[in-house]
């Protein structure tokens, strides 16, 4: 199809300007596809809606009939390579840019032939393959992923862009904040398309907020432009001319349609927020309609109308036939798509270079991987320029200036930065300052990096790298010193690696910017300075094996991070009395090595954890289950944690010293079991 560019051009490209934009003149050929389309999505969600009553869908359904104009106009100028983010209320953005009706009625009914599998359902569909990279069931989440997805399209040089859908109460999120932020400060094609359909959820647009999204767009310095989003010829003229100018490198802007959903916030919503005369009036400029009469107006003869509307018709019912004949997913679906299959990695020889300190070993990680791979992405706050709090990544900015960036503060954007980015074809690795942070930005890390290729039925790539550091010991206080891991580790899909050497940093590192699916690389900051031998280049920890580095037969001792160095010194000092302590060095706290700790169990029926995280609920629980569950035949004494007492970190030296457990401790805990 040839894409035209009707009507008066906005004045949204470098400078900030808003312009409500008229109705521009399609082709008839053109208008009448517009039109299919748009009544295809009234039909799609008409059914929907009928097969939810009838209780063929299940969970929650959010319809879009009366919005369909907005969706086929902001998707008009789009092509195969451009992207879409989308919301809750997404279905008609997915079937205006390419989704077929079919698979799409399948997922709503949680069905084997579903374009997620079944996995994702109505809030959550998505085909990355399309360039459509999710529906999403929070509020504002889509927009870092749009943020990194096109900052990703920047990076591949192919001039594509990248549109997120949003509604008006997004706009009250941080998300929404963040993304524009890092969007502005980066020129990115980007164009955020608000469907402001007059409600965020039960409450009106106009009670929500008392600033205006111009004013919003100007504080950011982006473009701006207002349309009648119930005018598909109108958001189409406005959006090809946005697309062009996006493509061009005039960065992102925000555009404004004005539009109305005819149904509830939800299917059974009973609607006692609006009047009926509100209804009537919008309905009185059914987007249908109108385009429907410009058609007539234009020489289109009731019969092309009737046909296309058998057309449609056919399609959806052949649709609704095949999903109702489809069947269930199969019962191993749970599990098959929580990560995607990680390639067999052995273990590297034993590190025998030149010594180089912890911190070395990351730089060279990330040196190495920046050289290797030109899709590899580094970003985060003061990692170029600054390089990094630490100086972790001094001088990468200068050899790779494009490909090591500095961003905002903004941590869900970061993280959202990653997400994207990797779902476009980049590797992106990203820095969280301090593990605390992840508070911030943990709606990215829980509901989008942790699910989506499972709510995708693993269509979605998401090779991300989030490097973090933390590490008690240094008065930091109670927001800078958590050891967090076992929050992390808890989200299905999320990979949680802790180096406990240098050549282990490099090694993780290298293995984590390889592997397919999120991974999350926590560092102690305390190590940064440790010393030890260097790996040769290259050499990747497999992740998701532990490693036993000292064997023995009396008892065995579990740790990670830092703390390994203190079990390895409590090992050699209960040497001394005679008993020997085989000490685990996890270094993949997710997935976890279940199968080595067992075995070493099996050989000393004796296990103490030890962590330095508070010893509630952490991984030393975790592994007291294991042995609980799978290993009691195996246990010759009750179980051991060592962890921080159960309050936040303390920053009086002498507190955080008594908190922290360390060598003493681990010592008692090893005596304590071997005498049992």
């Amino acid at each position: 199809m040839d894409w035209l560019v009707y009507c008066a051009r906005a004045a949204v490209l470098s400078n900030v300007a808003a312009s409500v934009v008229s109705a521009g003149g399609l082709a008839r050929g053109d208008l009448l596809e517009a039109y299919r389309r748009m009544f295809t999505i009234r039909r799609f969600e008409e059914r929907a809606g009928e097969l939810y009553a009838s209780g063929h869908v299940p969970g929650f359904v959010h319809l879009s009939i009366g919005q369909e104009a907005s969706a086929v106009g902001a998707c008009w100028p789009l092509g195969r390579g451009d992207v879409i983010t989308s919301t809750h209320r997404g279905h008609g953005h997915c079937i205006a840019k390419g989704l077929a009706p079919g698979p799409m009625l399948a997922e709503l009914m949680g069905r084997a032939g579903g374009v997620c599998g079944g996995l994702g359902g109505s809030m959550h569909i998505a085909d990355p393959r399309l360039g459509i990279f999710g529906a999403n069931g929070i509020v504002a989440a889509g927009l870092p992923l749009a943020t990194g997805a096109a900052a990703a399209r920047r990076a591949q040089g192919r001039g594509e862009v990248v549109v997120a859908f949003f509604g008006d109460g997004a706009v009250a999120q941080g998300a929404f904040h963040e993304s524009l932020e890092l969007a502005s400060s980066w020129d990115l094609p980007v164009i955020y398309f608000c469907e402001d359909n007059q409600y965020a959820e039960f409450s009106r647009s106009a009670d929500q907020r008392r600033g205006s999204l111009e004013g919003r767009a100007a504080g950011y310095g982006v473009g701006y432009a207002e349309v009648d989003g119930n005018d598909v010829e109108a958001v189409a003229a406005l959006m090809t001319d946005l697309v062009a100018g996006a493509r061009a490198g005039a960065g992102p802007s925000i555009v404004r349609a004005a539009t109305y959903r005819w149904r509830g916030h939800y299917e059974g919503d009973p609607e006692h927020y609006r009047e009926s005369e509100e209804l009537a009036a919008w309905k009185a400029r059914d987007p249908l309609a109108l385009t429907r009469r410009r058609l007539v107006e234009a020489g289109v003869a009731d019969a092309e109308l009737a046909a296309v509307s058998e057309q449609v018709e056919r399609l959806i019912e052949d649709g609704v036939a095949a999903a109702l004949a489809a069947p269930p997913p199969e019962a191993d679906a749970t599990l098959r798509h929580v990560r995607a299959p990680r390639p067999e990695v052995s273990e590297p020889p034993e590190a025998d270079g030149e010594e180089f300190r912890t911190m070395d070993a990351i730089s060279l990680a990330l040196e190495h991987a920046l050289e290797e791979d030109e899709t590899v992405l580094v970003a985060g706050v003061d990692v170029g320029a600054g390089g990094n709090v630490f100086g972790l990544t001094r001088g990468l900015a200068e050899r790779f200036p494009d490909r090591v960036r500095d961003t905002p503060i903004a941590e869900t954007a970061i993280v959202g930065l990653a997400i994207g980015a990797a779902m476009a074809g980049m590797r992106p690795v990203v820095e969280v300052m301090y593990l605390d942070f992840i508070g911030v930005c943990f709606d990215q890390l829980m509901n989008q990096a942790a699910k989506l290729h499972f709510m995708t039925g693993g269509n979605a790539s998401l090779p991300l790298v989030v490097r973090t550091q933390f590490g008690a010991g240094r008065s930091s206080g109670s927001q800078h010193s958590q050891s967090l891991e076992a929050l992390l580790a808890h989200l299905p899909g999320l990979t949680v690696v802790m180096p406990s050497t240098p050549a282990e940093a490099y090694g993780l590192l290298r293995a984590a910017i390889a592997d397919p699916n999120p991974v999350v690389v926590i560092e102690n900051r305390r190590l940064y300075g440790q010393r030890g031998p260097r790996p040769e280049r290259g050499a990747l920890v497999p992740i998701g094996r532990a490693r036993i580095v000292r064997p023995g037969r009396h008892v065995t001792l579990v740790s990670y991070s830092r703390l390994v160095h203190e079990c390895l010194a409590s090992a050699e000092e209960l040497a001394t009395e005679g008993v020997e302590v085989e000490v685990i060095d996890l270094r993949t706290v997710s997935p976890l090595d279940r199968a080595t700790v067992l075995a070493s169990l099996e050989r000393s029926g004796r296990l103490v954890i030890a962590h330095e995280a508070v010893r509630d609920f952490g991984v030393g629980a975790e592994l007291a289950a294991l042995a609980a569950d799978e290993g009691f035949h195996l246990l010759d004494a009750p179980v051991v944690r060592v962890g921080a007492a159960c309050s936040p970190p303390p920053y009086a030296p002498n507190l955080e010293a008594a908190w922290l457990p360390g060598r003493e401790a681990i010592t008692e805990a090893l005596r304590r079991t071997a005498a049992f």
